[in-house]
C-alpha cells in the first residue's frame, strides 16, 4: 500500500478524471445574476445612506457627482437585473468584466470622497471578494491587481477629503500611502482566505458526488445479485419438475423421434440448473433473506477474490474470533464490499509480496485489516489520508494495476465505512508496510437471527 497513491476507483474516478481537475474549473459557473444583484442593490443603498447622513452633517462634498455615480450603479444593475434572468449563471469572462465595472465606480465615489483618507475604500475588498469565491484563479487575479493599483493611485490622486464647516484637517501624504498599503494587504488576506474556504468546499463537493455515484453502483450491483440468487431459487423447483417428467416421456416414449426429442428437453433442463447453479455460487445463498446476510469468512472471500490470482502477491485471508464468543453473520453492505476491495486494490498495486486480510471478533466489536508489507505510507501523506485531497496517481510506474484517478479513494472508502458506523484508522506497520482497519459495534452491521 503506497501512501502517495490511494485505493482507485475506476468507474467514478476516471468519469472525474474526464475533466481535469483545476480551481478554476470547481468555481466555474458559479456567480448567479441575482446573487450579483442582489448584492449590488445593498451597495447602492449603503452608498445613498452614507451620503445623506454626510449631507444632513453639513460637511463639503461634490454631492451632485457623488449621486450621479451612485445612479449610474443603480442604472446598470436595474439594466442587469432585467436584461438577464435571476437564475442565469454569469461566464467567467462576463462576471470578471461586472465586478470590475462595481471597481471602478466605487472607486470613482472614493476619489471624490477623499482618496485613501476616507476609511470607507475598505469597500473596495468586496468585488475581490466576491471573485474569490466565485472565479477562476486568473480572473482572481486579475480583479485583485485592478483593486491594488486602485488603492496606490487613490493615495495620490484624489478630491479632498469632506470636512465639517470651520474644520481644516490636513492628512499626511505619509498616511494616505500607509492606508493604501493597509488596504492592498486586506484585499490580500480576505481574497486568500476566502479562497481557500471556496476551494475546500468545492472538493469536498466533489468528493462527496464521486462517493454517492460509487455507493449507486454498488447498490445496484448488490440488487443484481439478490435478484441473481432469488432467480436460480425460484427457478429451481420448476426446472427440476421439468426434468423429472421429461425422463419420464423418454422412458415411455412411443418412437424414437419422441424419445430424443424428450432427451432434448432434459439435457436443456439440465444446462438451465446448471446456470442457475452458477448463478448460485458468489451469492451462496438461496433466497433474498439469505442473500442478504453473510459471514465473515464469505465477506473476507469476496474481498480478496478480484485480487486473488495477481501475479508477485500472495493475498491471504484469516478469521479469528475472542475465545466464546460466537462467529457473528454481517448484513451484507456494498459500502463494507467496495471499501475493502479498493484497499486490497491499493495493496496490492505497493506490496512486495503478501497481503493480509484480517477480521476479528468478540462479544462487543467486529473489525476488519488490511496489511501489506510495502514501503508503507510517505509521513506527509499519511498526514492528510481521509480527506479529499486531490492528486494524480503515476499510472503504471510503481504500481501493478496502472489506475489513474483523482486520488479520492481513500476518501470515498472512509466516507461509506463510516457510513456503516465504522472506526476507520490509517496507519503504518513494523517495521514496514501499511494497515488499514475498521472497527464496527457488533449491533451496526450484525444480521438478526433467522
Amino acid at each position: 500500500m503506497q501512501g502517495g497513491a490511494p485505493p482507485q476507483e475506476p468507474g467514478p474516478d476516471e468519469v472525474v478524471a474526464s475533466e481535469p481537475w483545476s480551481e478554476g474549473a470547481v468555481h466555474r459557473g458559479r456567480l448567479r445574476v441575482r446573487t450579483l444583484v442582489t448584492l449590488r442593490w445593498l451597495v447602492v443603498a449603503g452608498e445613498v445612506a452614507l451620503l445623506l447622513l454626510v449631507m444632513a452633517m453639513g460637511f463639503a462634498a461634490p454631492y451632485p457627482l457623488c449621486f450621479a455615480v451612485v445612479g449610474a450603479g443603480a442604472w446598470l444593475n436595474l439594466l442587469t437585473g432585467v436584461a438577464s434572468p435571476g437564475q442565469r449563471v454569469f461566464g467567467d469572462r462576463e462576471a470578471a468584466i461586472q465586478l470590475s465595472i462595481d471597481l471602478l465606480l466605487i472607486s470613482t465615489l472614493i476619489f471624490l470622497t477623499g482618496g485613501t483618507s476616507n476609511p470607507f475604500i475598505l469597500i473596495l475588498i468586496a468585488p475581490v471578494t466576491l471573485a474569490a469565491a466565485t472565479l477562476p484563479l486568473r480572473q482572481l487575479l486579475g480583479l485583485g491587481a485592478m483593486a491594488a493599483v486602485i488603492s496606490a493611485l487613490l493615495a495620490f490622486i484624489s478630491l479632498p477629503l469632506p470636512q465639517a464647516p470651520g474644520v481644516a484637517a490636513a492628512i499626511p501624504v505619509s498616511l494616505r500611502v500607509a492606508a493604501a498599503l493597509a488596504n492592498i494587504a486586506g484585499i490580500a488576506l480576505t481574497a486568500g482566505y476566502v479562497r481557500q474556504a471556496a476551494v475546500e468546499s468545492a472538493r469536498m463537493a466533489l468528493a462527496l458526488d464521486v462517493t454517492q455515484a460509487v455507493l449507486a453502483r454498488e447498490q445496484r450491483l448488490s440488487a443484481l445479485g439478490a435478484l441473481a440468487a432469488a432467480a436460480a431459487h425460484e427457478l429451481g423447483t420448476p426446472l427440476a419438475t421439468i426434468s423429472i417428467v421429461a425422463k419420464e416421456l423418454a422412458r415411455e416414449a412411443p418412437t424414437a423421434a419422441v424419445r430424443e426429442d424428450a432427451e432434448l428437453l432434459v439435457s436443456q433442463a439440465e444446462r438451465c440448473r446448471e446456470i442457475l447453479r452458477r448463478l448460485t455460487e458468489t451469492p451462496d445463498a438461496a433466497s433474498d433473506q439469505l442473500h442478504e446476510r453473510l459471514s465473515l469468512r464469505q465477506l473476507v472471500q469476496e474481498v480478496i477474490e478480484p485480487h486473488a490470482g495477481v501475479k508477485g502477491v500472495r493475498v491471504e485471508a484469516i478469521v479469528t474470533g475472542a475465545k466464546g464468543a460466537k462467529s457473528p453473520d454481517i448484513r451484507r453492505m456494498p459500502e463494507i464490499t467496495h471499501a475493502f476491495t479498493s484497499f486490497v486494490e491499493n495493496a496490492v498495486d505497493f506490496a512486495n509480496s503478501e497481503i493480509l486480510v484480517s477480521a476479528r471478533f468478540d462479544a462487543d466489536t467486529i473489525s476488519m485489516e488490511v496489511r501489506d508489507d510495502g514501503p508503507g505510507f510517505p509521513p506527509d501523506v499519511l498526514a492528510k489520508l481521509g480527506e479529499p485531497y486531490v492528486t494524480t496517481r503515476p499510472g503504471a510506474e510503481g504500481s501493478r494495476t496502472g489506475h489513474v484517478g483523482m486520488g479520492l479513494g481513500f476518501f470515498i472508502a472512509k466516507t461509506l465505512l463510516e457510513r456503516t458506523g465504522a472506526v476507520v484508522t490509517f496507519q503504518n506497520g513494523r517495521p514496514h508496510g501499511a494497515v488499514v482497519s475498521a472497527r464496527w459495534p457488533r449491533p451496526k452491521i450484525e444480521a438478526s437471527v433467522l
